[in-house]
């Protein structure tokens, strides 16, 4: 105790009964203060023989007011987990200085993954002992508070002892690179706290409606199902690829679009899609596919992993999983709940806002966009922005030599695509295949893009340019991105390190700017004491629960923090949507 209460800084870890940090109880903590020396405490190992140890809930009350001291300075590798498991024993953790798992994903988010052994063997060239080697694999794998004490004390110190290692090692690293610490410390750190409080409150979930759902789903499926064996001129498993390819080109004799690196016709998305233009049978399959993953992934699973004792579900966000700097949803994942079918809407019907509360869900619009009129200065598209144009019509406008109000649907559609498949990297090649026209003409297009848009050319030469001689591309703020195949021999390789150096400064910019505006929308919240919780965060949008007396302060407030964010050369611009669940304020 009299160590880590004079210590400048303690690594410190929490060894516990499950990985999920909503139901994780502690079985021991360890703590380093210097490297090479670690303790590890024994709190709750329950085997057959276990030695006596201190008594959790004593010890916890001990270590309280220093696990509560913001003056008392903690380090650790993903320490957003350790403070929820230190809040399921009522502990909020202060005084969260350091975390070593964000200080590897800013210095490089590509150089290895970022949990605790890639980091130590990468930066540290050390083989730490690994959870399975204490505990077992698979079906015999035991819980930590069946490790004997012993074995638990090696791992355990071990992880403290190389949490302090790793730190020492990148620390100063991100010193010396002055925008990198920013990023650390003004984004990052303060950012897993106002994770760790959207985590902790949750998502409340219709389940009834979600079951119900589910039922209808099921109907659909099977129709779907008779429906496809009635094409096929027989039945057949709909989620075998072999019988589908069968079916496809042998049977039904349809053209090969590609082949598989087997050699085998594919039965992949995309080539169905392509196929189902002409054909019923690959428009049912991608029908069936597409609502029986909703189905398993969402209407079924959902309901299940609603916590009993909140009637929430709580998901995990992830710092340090995309590259470019992007937010990751799991267990739960709520990101990737589809938005452009009627039945994807439907599963955001389920999530609801409790009484005398209503969700806001506050979208930034075509922030990419925006950012590559900034990034790139071209003057006619910064003039589209600043105008608040349509600036897809704008883009046709330019492009085809018309007034903008003269611009036909079908011609503002092949603007978008332009627009944001430049940002993708799109070829010439993959515009023609989605907008369903001739190679020739697509190229045409672009070449007549680039034309009107010189800026966005010479933006997109630079930046590939920029990428082979320094091996990194930056976002506004400064954070890189590593591309060590821009120079690779291999033409594939390097192109598409070309194309991810020309959407990860934009991508990467997009999720630095929501990253700050959570940041200070939880500053707003918290200080004027407004009843709103953030509870959801997925692309450039973020949803909250709001107290329906408050909706317009709230709104207001949203709208200035979110614009505030960043000062790009081109306003950014927020929708704001009220209502009863997700659906409808979306």
């Amino acid at each position: 105790m009299e160590l880590i209460d004079k210590a400048a800084l303690t690594a410190f870890d929490t060894e516990t009964t499950s990985l999920d940090y909503s139901i994780a109880r502690i079985v021991g903590m360890s703590f380093c203060v210097e490297a090479g020396k670690a303790a590890y405490l024994p709190l709750a190992h329950r085997y057959a023989g276990a030695p006596d140890q201190l008594d959790l809930d004593a010890t916890l009350a001990l270590l309280k007011p220093w696990l509560e001291s913001e003056h008392h300075a903690k380090l650790g590798h993903h320490l957003k987990y350790d403070a929820h498991v230190l809040r399921n024993h009522g502990i909020t953790l202060a005084g969260m200085r350091h975390d070593s798992m964000l200080e590897s994903f800013v210095l490089d988010s590509v150089a290895t993954r970022h949990d605790m052994d890639s980091v130590a063997k990468h930066y540290l060239g050390i083989d730490t002992i690994k959870y399975e080697d204490v505990a077992g694999k698979g079906a015999k794998q035991i819980g930590f508070d069946q490790v004997p004490v012993e074995n638990a004390t090696t791992y355990a110190a071990e992880d403290a002892d190389v949490t302090l290692r790793m730190h020492e090692a990148l620390w100063p690293r991100l010193v010396a690179e002055p925008k990198l610490r920013a990023l650390y410390e003004d984004m990052e750190q303060p950012l897993s706290k106002v994770l760790l409080e959207m985590e902790h409150h949750g998502v409340l979930l219709d389940a009834a409606l979600l079951r119900k759902q589910s039922g209808e789903l099921g109907l659909r499926i099977r129709e779907l199902q008779g429906l496809a064996h009635a094409a096929a001129g027989g039945e057949f498993n709909l989620d075998s690829p072999k019988q589908l390819q069968q079916i496809l080109f042998e049977k039904m004799q349809l053209p090969v679009i590609r082949k598989t690196p087997t050699g085998q016709p594919s039965t992949a998305e995309d080539v169905l899609e392509e196929l189902a233009g002409d054909y019923d049978l690959p428009r049912l399959i991608l029908e069936y596919r597409g609502l029986a993953k909703l189905k398993s992934t969402y209407t079924d699973k959902l309901p299940e992993q609603i916590d009993p004792t909140t009637g929430r579900v709580h998901t995990s966000y992830h710092q340090a999983v995309a590259a470019t700097g992007r937010l990751s949803s799991m267990d739960p994942n709520l990101q990737n709940i589809p938005i452009r079918t009627p039945e994807g809407r439907r599963i955001r019907q389920a999530f609801i806002a409790p009484p005398g509360n209503l969700l806001v869900a506050a979208d930034y619009s075509q922030i990419e966009l925006r950012i590559m009129a900034h990034l790139s200065g071209d003057a006619a598209l910064v003039r589209a922005f600043a105008e608040d144009r349509d600036v897809h019509q704008a883009t046709a406008a330019e492009v085809l030599g018309k007034k903008p109000e003269d611009v036909t649907p079908d011609e503002r559609r092949s603007a978008k695509a332009v627009n944001f498949g430049l940002i993708y990297g799109m070829s010439a090649f993959g515009l023609a295949k989605q907008l369903g026209i001739g190679r020739g003409e697509a190229q045409q297009y672009v070449d007549l893009y680039f034309d009107r848009y010189p800026g966005v050319k010479s933006f997109m030469d630079r930046t590939r340019e920029q990428a082979r001689e320094q091996g990194y591309v930056e976002t506004v703020r400064g954070r890189r991105l590593y591309l060590p195949e821009i120079r690779s021999r291999n033409r594939q390789l390097q192109q598409y390190a070309e194309r991810s150096a020309i959407n990860a400064p934009m991508q990467g910019t997009a999720a630095d700017i929501i990253k700050l505006a959570m940041l200070r929308v939880q500053a707003q919240c918290v200080s004027r004491a407004l009843p709103a919780k953030l509870i959801m965060q997925v692309h450039d949008e973020l949803v909250l629960e709001v107290a329906e007396a408050a909706i317009e302060e709230v709104r207001t407030m949203l709208r200035a923090e979110m614009i505030a964010a960043e000062a790009l050369t081109v306003p950014l611009k927020v929708d704001i949507g009220t209502g009863r669940n997700w659906d409808e304020a979306h």
